[in-house]
Protein backbone atom coordinates (compact mmCIF):
# COMPACT_ATOMS: atom_id res chain seq x y z
CA UNK A 1 0.00 0.00 0.00
CA UNK A 2 1.08 3.56 -0.46
CA UNK A 3 -0.42 6.80 0.73
CA UNK A 4 -0.31 10.40 -0.50
CA UNK A 5 0.47 12.67 2.43
CA UNK A 6 0.44 16.46 2.41
CA UNK A 7 3.07 18.07 4.61
CA UNK A 8 3.93 21.73 5.03
CA UNK A 9 7.11 21.62 7.12
CA UNK A 10 10.25 22.99 5.48
CA UNK A 11 12.84 21.33 7.70
CA UNK A 12 13.50 18.45 10.06
CA UNK A 13 12.17 18.11 13.58
CA UNK A 14 14.93 17.28 16.04
CA UNK A 15 13.83 15.20 19.00
CA UNK A 16 15.31 15.60 22.46
CA UNK A 17 14.55 14.54 26.04
CA UNK A 18 11.72 17.08 26.36
CA UNK A 19 9.85 15.08 23.70
CA UNK A 20 9.60 12.05 25.99
CA UNK A 21 6.07 11.26 27.07
CA UNK A 22 6.09 11.35 30.90
CA UNK A 23 3.53 8.53 31.05
CA UNK A 24 4.84 6.29 28.27
CA UNK A 25 8.52 7.22 28.47
CA UNK A 26 9.06 6.79 24.76
CA UNK A 27 9.07 8.78 21.55
CA UNK A 28 6.93 7.31 18.79
CA UNK A 29 7.50 8.98 15.43
CA UNK A 30 4.66 8.87 12.88
CA UNK A 31 5.44 6.84 9.78
CA UNK A 32 1.96 6.87 8.21
CA UNK A 33 1.62 10.66 7.83
CA UNK A 34 -1.85 10.77 9.37
CA UNK A 35 -1.09 11.82 12.95
CA UNK A 36 -2.73 14.98 14.30
CA UNK A 37 0.41 15.35 16.44
CA UNK A 38 2.86 14.85 13.56
CA UNK A 39 5.78 14.12 13.72
CA UNK A 40 4.67 12.15 16.77
CA UNK A 41 2.44 9.09 16.52
CA UNK A 42 -1.07 9.46 17.96
CA UNK A 43 -2.41 6.05 16.89
CA UNK A 44 -4.01 7.31 13.66
CA UNK A 45 -2.31 4.47 11.79
CA UNK A 46 -5.01 2.13 13.11
CA UNK A 47 -7.30 3.35 10.29
CA UNK A 48 -4.84 1.95 7.73
CA UNK A 49 -5.34 -1.67 8.80
CA UNK A 50 -7.84 -2.34 6.00
CA UNK A 51 -5.72 -0.83 3.22
CA UNK A 52 -4.93 -3.13 0.31
CA UNK A 53 -1.20 -3.61 -0.29
CA UNK A 54 -1.51 -2.88 -4.04
CA UNK A 55 -3.55 0.34 -3.77
CA UNK A 56 -2.50 3.97 -3.29
CA UNK A 57 -4.70 5.98 -0.92
CA UNK A 58 -5.28 9.58 0.12
CA UNK A 59 -7.00 10.55 3.34
CA UNK A 60 -9.09 13.72 2.99
CA UNK A 61 -10.53 15.47 6.03
CA UNK A 62 -13.87 17.19 6.05
CA UNK A 63 -15.68 18.82 8.98
CA UNK A 64 -16.83 15.52 10.44
CA UNK A 65 -14.28 12.81 9.59
CA UNK A 66 -11.45 11.53 7.45
CA UNK A 67 -12.52 10.14 4.09
CA UNK A 68 -10.43 7.44 2.40
CA UNK A 69 -10.00 7.88 -1.35
CA UNK A 70 -8.28 5.59 -3.85
CA UNK A 71 -5.68 7.34 -6.02
CA UNK A 72 -5.72 6.23 -9.67
CA UNK A 73 -3.47 8.88 -11.21
CA UNK A 74 -1.66 12.07 -10.32
CA UNK A 75 -1.93 15.15 -12.54
CA UNK A 76 0.94 17.61 -12.28
CA UNK A 77 0.78 21.36 -12.85
CA UNK A 78 2.48 21.05 -16.24
CA UNK A 79 -0.30 18.69 -17.40
CA UNK A 80 1.68 15.48 -17.25
CA UNK A 81 0.09 12.55 -15.46
CA UNK A 82 1.34 9.54 -13.57
CA UNK A 83 -0.73 6.38 -13.33
CA UNK A 84 -0.70 4.69 -9.95
CA UNK A 85 -0.42 0.94 -10.34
Amino acid sequence: MSRLVELDATGPRKLDESDLDPEKGDIAVCQCGLSEEFPFCDGSHSCTETEDADTCYRYVEDEMSQQLQTVVRIVYEDGTTEAID
